[in-house]
């Protein structure tokens, strides 16, 4: 399946939630990751950032498509991808 997952996180857990999301998923912008998963490790994600989030304070949005052949996606201004990294 796709996913688009966003997250709104307290400073002191934005680096982990980012180092975890990048590990299953494409970085597309601040707080913005997504790409193809497979519903295991999707499920292994949830249970992974459920470790690193406070429910009381933190947020996370996760928008599953299963057809992704659905959605037109477009960007207006600079595209950003895991390639800007290293420029």
């Amino acid at each position: 399946m796709f996913v688009i997952i966003t997250y709104d996180v307290n400073e002191k857990r934005v680096g982990k939630v980012c180092k975890k999301l990048r590990e299953y998923l494409d970085w597309t912008q601040n707080s913005v990751f997504e790409g193809e998963i497979t519903i295991g490790k999707y499920k292994k994600c949830m249970v992974e950032l459920n470790k690193i989030v406070n429910k009381e304070t933190d947020s996370i949005y996760v928008y599953q498509v299963k057809n992704p052949r659905n959605i037109k996606k477009m960007v207006h201004g600079r595209e950003k991808n895991p390639l800007d990294l290293f420029l």
